[in-house]
């Protein structure tokens, strides 16, 4: 069936849409200590065996076990120390009955030796602790006692970390265990913003009466890096078709998705419906959704474009919902919405209107350590200060009909990174 890209349709289709029409970006290679954040577009495999020899885990006295059997704080057990290994230094001799070597944490576990003992729990009996003492134990040693052995992280061959997997600090520390000074990764994708309107002056400029100040492209350039993206701005448009025709050409030419904010509506100055219907395919523009139900998505040549609300958090609440998740797809990532808790409501909320809200909220465990939450604000869709200090959006469904103190309820956590537990 044709798509009508002006029937409301409900905020699960619309992002069904909009992940339709956005695909993974192609991979480049990057240096492994400038990866943090991004995902793997490899199988990371490491070329040898991590440990690649039995290691020292401890400062302390390599011995054979066999030793140390009968060692106890009545009847100690003396030996000779015949040499002294650091961490990158390789003894080559070998421990023989009745001697240890003096070794450091990270140097290789001398052949005959099979136990480390620290230390601290050594006496030594003559001379310093080193070479041609002789030191006292008074216990026996167990199987591997501070011994790492080798492959103890992986072996040579195994995959370290799979493909799709999101690059941490301690993953970036396995790759270069692994022999990799650079890796592939999914490309960030370059966002394009713009605002629209001809009441709108960019800051530090003061607004003279009947303007405002331009919040949004920050904003929106803000959630854009948020999301992984990389940003580039352009001026602000006013309210004409050709302006704004000639800003989304130059985006569209740099960019791997555009972003507007602004005359999305139906008002006798909002253009960017039409404009996006005139260059490529609309795929909705009609959402039920409150705040900000007329929100564009379309195709231009192949590249993403939204057109968003001109009230902040109307266009806030749409990034979110929508152009969060296709950013997040478009870099590999393997979550691509948000966590969702289920809370109680600590008061009433009233719905007269058929769409689905998003409610900004706080959302917190009480002492019982139950999720409950309270809408947070005004609610209006032009203020960006509720969004700044809440935690959730509160979900009300289409068919929702209100809610009742006590009443379980969604809420969308905005504070925390998709896949995370709450």
């Amino acid at each position: 069936m044709p798509i009508n890209p002006d029937d409301r349709i409900s905020v699960s289709e619309a992002l069904v849409r909009v992940l339709e029409n956005v695909s993974v970006t192609p991979s480049e290679v990057i240096p492994t200590a400038q990866a943090l954040g991004r995902v793997l577009a490899q199988d990371i495999i490491s070329d040898i065996n991590v440990s690649p020899f039995a290691s020292s885990a401890m400062d302390g006295y390599a011995v054979l076990r066999s030793d140390l059997e009968s060692a106890s704080e009545d009847a100690p057990v003396e030996l000779r120390v015949i040499a002294a290994e650091g961490a990158g230094g390789v003894y080559e001799g070998e421990v023989t009955s009745g001697c240890t070597v003096r070794i450091m944490t990270g140097a290789p576990v001398p052949p005959g030796a099979d136990a480390v003992i620290k230390y601290e729990i050594v006496d030594v009996i003559e001379g310093d602790g080193g070479p041609g003492s002789l030191v006292a134990f008074k216990k026996p040693a167990k199987p591997n006692e501070n011994v790492r052995g080798v492959g103890e992280e992986f072996k040579e061959g195994d995959v370290v970390l799979k493909k799709s997997t999101t690059v941490n600090p301690y993953a970036m520390g396995l790759i270069a265990s692994a022999g990799y000074d650079h890796i592939e990764v999914y490309k960030q994708p370059v966002v394009g913003v713009f605002s629209i309107g001809s009441e709108l002056v960019d800051a530090p400029q003061k607004p003279p009466f009947g303007k405002i100040r331009n919040c949004n492209t920050p904003c929106l350039a803000g959630l854009a890096q948020d999301a992984g993206a990389r940003v580039v701005t352009y001026q602000t448009v006013p309210d004409d078709p050709q302006l704004i025709t000639n800003t989304l050409n130059r985006a569209l030419a740099e960019c791997d998705m555009v972003i507007t904010a602004g005359g999305a509506s139906k008002g006798d100055y909002d253009y960017i419906n039409s404009i996006i219907t005139g260059m490529g395919t609309v795929f909705f523009s009609y959402m039920s959704l409150k705040p900000g139900k007329r929100q564009t998505f379309g195709i231009i040549n192949g590249t993403p474009i939204f057109g968003l609300s001109g009230n902040p958090a109307a266009a806030a609440v749409g990034f979110e919902l929508l152009i969060r998740p296709a950013l997040r797809k478009m870099q590999g990532f393997a979550n691509l919405t948000r966590t969702c808790v289920e809370a109680t409501i600590l008061h009433d909320v009233k719905k007269r209107e058929s769409r689905a809200f998003y409610n900004r909220g706080l959302v917190n465990r009480n002492e019982n350590n139950e999720w409950v939450a309270c809408e947070y604000g005004t609610q209006s869709s032009a203020l960006l200060g509720d969004l700044e200090r809440c935690n959730c959006l509160i979900v009300l469904p289409e068919d929702c009909a209100g809610l009742k103190a006590g009443d379980k309820v969604s809420c969308m956590r905005i504070d925390i990174p998709e896949g995370a537990e709450s």
